[in-house]
């Protein structure tokens, strides 16, 4: 099949080189973009007379009739099809005639696949943003649904101070925001629109570039012409922000997968979302939590491969260049789809109560508390920090927990105690006077959430 290229060849392609070049398989992903995209550039050649109206409209409606068709089953496209702008222009000449030869007019395949990746990537990132939205919506409504309960809050993944289970997910309700911001902020470098810049130089035709980003929604068109057709810093960039998302999910789903395992048993899955072993009849695996830890490794993958893949290349396009596609389908399909597993997994998702209790009754987590208790009694910390100490190796030597002790007992360690010790050295307590700005205290952690739901809206 012949070139559009082709006038200064002599021979044909070779047919292992033809499929070799080719990205359909990849670009087809891109189709109806491409075609608003032409839709745009045509009305504005038409506008401008660069093409006559008559043909603007001929080629306006063949364009018009692949996109329908495109939208409903999807594009036919052949081997010999290069790339998604070669085959949607061997199928508009199809339809429209020799008219739809005038389609390329003013423009070059390297401005235009820069605007088709930005349409892409504009739509797509709104989607994951309110992919992200809604599980952050799921982080609230399970925060408020166990707002009272307290878990032991975890540093070195020793237990360190009792904190509310609502606190604790709210941590990660922040981790979301910043992530939505990042997107949100990203969105303004892929929302320009490139077409015009031609294939390095722009071009000698009297295009109005402004005219085709008002057809397009963007708000703003690219200054420099070789920047254009060789950026891919949005892709870059929106690839960075999901890796930076994916460490979020990837983290919360280890705390899950090491909350609902046999040692900790904080949390049970429910079995829609686990899986078991054809082995072992007892296994109850956490797979949702696993996948989405291991996914992540598939978006850090994407953006070291588009990292690798523009270091160095010279000034403007290349072919390189047509190798960034995958790695950014993959990135978003890869995010879309852990965060809606995300949301189904802390939907189903229940707190173990009484081994919560069992557990913070039985560790040492309220030492600071009973630290902080002798320094509001006029001791300095780190005396208290010491004192304090020597008390958790009492109740280690002697099979005990801080439970466990008497008024009396700790009044063999010092006279600052009084009988309200007890009060003090209990998880409840302890997370009660966690009353600082940002601490871990029910009030506070109700106001978190009330904000939160106010940054949704």
């Amino acid at each position: 099949m012949k070139k559009l290229w082709d006038g200064r060849f002599k021979s044909g392609l070779d047919p292992f080189i033809e499929k070799f070049s080719s990205s359909m398989s990849i670009d087809v992903k891109l189709a109806k973009y491409d075609i608003q995209g032409s839709i745009a550039h045509v009305k504005m050649l038409g506008k401008v007379n660069i093409i006559s109206k008559n043909d603007a409209k001929k080629i306006l409606h063949g364009l018009e009739e692949i996109l329908q068709e495109v939208s409903s089953r999807g594009l036919k496209y052949t081997p010999a099809d290069e790339d998604i702008h070669m085959a949607i222009e061997r199928i508009l000449v199809e339809k429209a005639g020799k008219v739809g030869n005038k389609l390329h007019t003013a423009r070059s395949r390297n401005d235009q696949i820069a605007l088709d990746e930005r349409l892409y990537l504009r739509s797509e990132l709104k989607e994951v943003s309110e992919l992200i939205k809604k599980l952050q919506a799921t982080v609230v409504n399970t925060a408020q649904k166990n707002i009272d309960i307290v878990i032991p809050g975890l540093t070195h993944m020793q237990h360190a101070q009792p904190v509310l289970f609502s606190h604790y997910l709210m941590a990660y309700f922040n981790m979301l925001n910043r992530d939505r911001n990042r997107l949100k902020d990203c969105l303004k470098r892929v929302n320009i629109m490139p077409l015009g810049a031609g294939a390095i130089a722009g071009t000698s035709f009297p295009i109005d570039r402004e005219y085709v980003a008002k057809l397009l929604s963007f708000p703003a068109i690219t200054e420099n012409s070789m920047d254009t057709v060789s950026d891919r810093d949005f892709i870059l960039e929106f690839v960075s922000c999901s890796a930076i998302l994916m460490m979020h999910l990837s983290r919360l789903c280890e705390d899950i997968v090491i909350y609902s395992s046999e040692e900790f048993g904080y949390v049970e899955l429910d079995d829609s979302i686990c899986t078991g072993s054809s082995m072992m009849p007892q296994k109850k695996n956490p797979d949702v939590a696993e996948l989405i830890r291991g996914k992540t490794s598939r978006v850090y993958g994407s953006l070291m491969t588009l990292l690798s893949l523009m270091k160095s290349l010279p000034l403007s396009y290349n072919r390189d260049m047509q190798e960034d596609k995958p790695a950014l389908f993959d990135a978003v399909e890869t995010v879309k789809a852990c965060l809606k597993a995300g949301a189904k997994l802390l939907e189903n998702m229940k707190l173990n109560k009484k081994r919560l209790e069992y557990v913070l009754i039985r560790d040492f987590s309220c030492a600071t508390e009973v630290a902080d208790y002798l320094v509001r009694q006029g001791m300095a910390f780190r005396d208290a920090h010491k004192l304090v100490g020597g008390i958790v190796r009492h109740c280690i030597d002697n099979k005990k927990h801080l439970s466990d002790l008497t008024y009396l007992e700790f009044k063999t360690f010092s006279n600052l105690f009084s009988k309200n010790i007890l009060d003090f050295a209990s998880p409840n307590s302890s997370v009660k006077s966690k009353s600082s700005p940002g601490g871990t205290c029910l009030e506070n952690v109700k106001t978190q959430i009330e904000k939160a739901k106010s940054l949704l809206k």
